[in-house]
């Protein structure tokens, strides 16, 4: 299954800094059998987590966030960038295989325990998913799985979710 997604995206060299080998999803999303390939799986992913709201990281996680969250029946909260969003944000840092950055999430995004999925298009160093299950779980709700199109291996992402369910749809 993975391979029949993987040759829909698209490598790009030295971007966004030389050196780093860029897996872009885009190309996937614009392919209508593709996205609801990859949305069919990703759902599949979510059968018994009773998931009721759905976390995606900007900004590819969004695309894929808020169409999973409506084909589950689940809500849906946005992992900013700093600063992006307008109501009282809790927030939290994390390192990139290229820099440093940070996530907020609106305080009153979730209700005590909901069941959170997170999304996003890949699963690099695990340092944004990290951040993101830190926010979750500062606000109270509870991390039921962690969801990406893509997983580049050799960074070692997954180590760094260790004790959380972590599902990818293509390996590099």
């Amino acid at each position: 299954m993975s391979q029949s997604l993987e040759k829909y995206i698209r490598v790009i060299p030295d971007f966004p800094k030389p050196g780093v080998l860029f897996r872009d999803v885009t190309t996937l999303f614009k392919d209508d059998v593709a996205l609801r390939q990859t949305l069919c799986l990703l759902e599949a992913h979510t059968v018994e987590k009773e998931v009721e709201v759905v976390v995606g990281i900007e900004a590819r996680g969004f695309i894929l966030g808020g169409a999973l969250a409506a084909r589950i029946g689940a809500g849906f909260v946005p992992a900013r960038k700093l600063g992006k969003l307008p109501a009282k944000t809790a927030k939290a840092e994390y390192t990139l295989e290229y820099g440093t950055s940070a996530l907020e999430i609106h305080a009153d995004a979730f209700s005590l325990g909901q069941r959170v999925l997170i999304t996003d298009d890949l699963l690099a160093t695990g340092g944004t998913a990290r951040a993101a299950i830190q926010l979750v779980e500062q606000l109270g709700a509870r991390v039921v799985g962690l969801s990406f199109i893509v997983e580049l291996e050799e960074l070692g992402g997954r180590k760094q979710l260790h004790g959380y369910d972590v599902h990818s749809l293509v390996k590099f």
